[in-house]
């Protein structure tokens, strides 16, 4: 019998849905208190997850999402970085 391998699955943090791991994007907090998103998926540091949609980015900014993921308070610069990065790469 083969098994199978198991997908990890993380919650976004905009419409709480829980979606494999690939699909999502990762917003990283690193130890100098750095905020970026990450690509790769392989950043160190703390880890929020975002589907990789325009409506959960907009809900991010809105609601400042990031301030409660991350404990901190997130200056809406970084929003502003993360929105354009986002498009960026679309």
């Amino acid at each position: 019998m083969l098994r199978q391998k198991k997908i990890p699955l993380r919650m976004c943090i905009a419409c709480r849905e829980g979606k494999p791991k690939q699909e999502m994007l990762r917003i990283v907090k690193n130890a100098e208190g750095e905020i970026r998103l990450d690509f790769s998926g392989k950043l160190a540091g703390r880890g929020a997850y975002i589907c990789n949609s325009a409506e959960c980015i907009r809900k991010l900014k809105k609601y400042r999402l990031l301030n409660k993921a991350f404990s901190a308070d997130v200056s809406m610069e970084i929003y502003d970085a993360i929105e354009e990065e986002f498009l960026a790469k679309r």
